[in-house]
């Protein structure tokens, strides 16, 4: 065991809902504005920043010293343009659902010009690729063209040559392209040899790690050579609403009520959150041991942050009134009062 821990940052997915990790993380930013060493920025304080869809867009963003401030406020002053398709009314809903039936509920373009352009302010105007993340990223995809899970990695590793020039924006796109809400992400770049590559068919990693904190433990115990006991972990989720069906006696099951019913595509929910809470039980399986039978003895350092949502606190993926969003965020400012001294001790010291 040696005296220097190896600090992971986890940031789920959730569209809209990352501006309860972004609002948390602003809120630890501002406390490190005070600190004398330099260290005022999430990224000097891991070695390693994994996050999916949403996630990855913060993860990267992060990653280059953006201030969470800025990337909470890009959400807030710009959902009703990224989401400008979803509709509010009973009939505004089934309008958008026969729609979807042959189309994604939303557009990229917006999204795309935004993350770039914020991403190019701090890279002199040019586009940075993940060669040039200020510390490693491991943002996870899924990819239709090869029909398997990907994690885009920054070069941290001798061998990890394939990712290193796709620039970050594009990465970034194709994280977040959540079936049903945008299209797969298609595009090429040309590589710092000027050859043009193709990036095409890649979506939301969400479908298979929507909580990406297992996949930054592997990448730390097998491209970081770390050992189990040397993790120093912090996860952050976005807010979970327990996905519950208590009426026995329901006969109807079919696409009405995953998709459409009260306007919940609870079939995505169902994914998203049983993704999720298996990597919770497996990491208190290491974490803790069968059972948390060492809990007092546990075998390295983790924190989740994450809120329960009720009904009043819950939001869609593509959320866009600037009000509930605003509310949304506020829980994270509740989480960081409950646990922020405790979060910033341990993790940012």
């Amino acid at each position: 065991m040696s005296n220097k821990k190896f600090k992971i940052l986890s940031i789920d997915g959730g569209g809209i809902k990352g501006v309860f990790p972004a609002y948390y993380l602003a809120l630890i930013e501002q406390e490190l504005t005070k600190r004398s060493d330099g260290k005022t920025k999430i990224k000097d304080h891991f070695q390693l920043i994994t996050g999916t869809s949403t996630g990855g867009i913060i993860a990267l963003a992060l990653s280059f010293g953006i201030p969470a401030k800025e990337i909470y406020e890009l959400y807030i002053e710009n959902a009703d343009k990224i989401f400008k398709n979803k509709k509010k009314s009973l009939l505004g809903k089934v309008q958008s659902f026969i729609l979807q039936i042959w189309n994604s509920a939303h557009k990229k373009d917006y999204l795309e010009i935004l993350v770039r352009d914020k991403f190019k302010e701090y890279f002199d105007g040019e586009d940075p690729r993940l060669n040039d993340c200020l510390t490693n990223v491991a943002i996870p995809i899924y990819d239709l063209i090869k029909g398997n899970p990907s994690v885009l990695k920054s070069p941290y590793h001798p061998n990890f040559k394939r990712d290193l020039h796709i620039p970050a924006y594009k990465a970034a796109m194709a994280t977040s392209a959540a079936p049903t809400y945008f299209n797969p992400y298609s595009s090429e770049y040309i590589d710092m040899e000027g050859l043009s590559k193709p990036f095409r068919n890649k979506i939301d990693g969400g479908v298979m790690a929507n909580n990406p904190t297992m996949v930054g433990i592997l990448e730390a115990l097998k491209a970081f050579n770390v050992d189990l006991e040397d993790l120093e972990i912090l996860s952050l989720g976005t807010g979970y609403k327990k996905f519950t069906e208590g009426e026995s006696n329901r006969k109807k099951w079919g696409l009405f009520y995953w998709m459409i019913k009260n306007g919940r595509k609870r079939l995505i929910e169902l994914f998203m959150q049983s993704q999720s809470q298996l990597v919770e039980n497996y990491i208190s399986l290491l974490y803790q041991g069968i059972d948390k039978t060492e809990r007092n003895n546990p075998n390295f350092v983790y924190d989740r942050i994450n809120v329960s949502l009720c009904e009043d606190d819950y939001i869609e993926m593509d959320e866009k009134d600037p009000a509930r969003i605003q509310n949304f965020a506020e829980l994270a400012m509740a989480e960081y009062h409950e646990n922020g001294s405790h979060i910033l001790g341990k993790h940012f010291y």
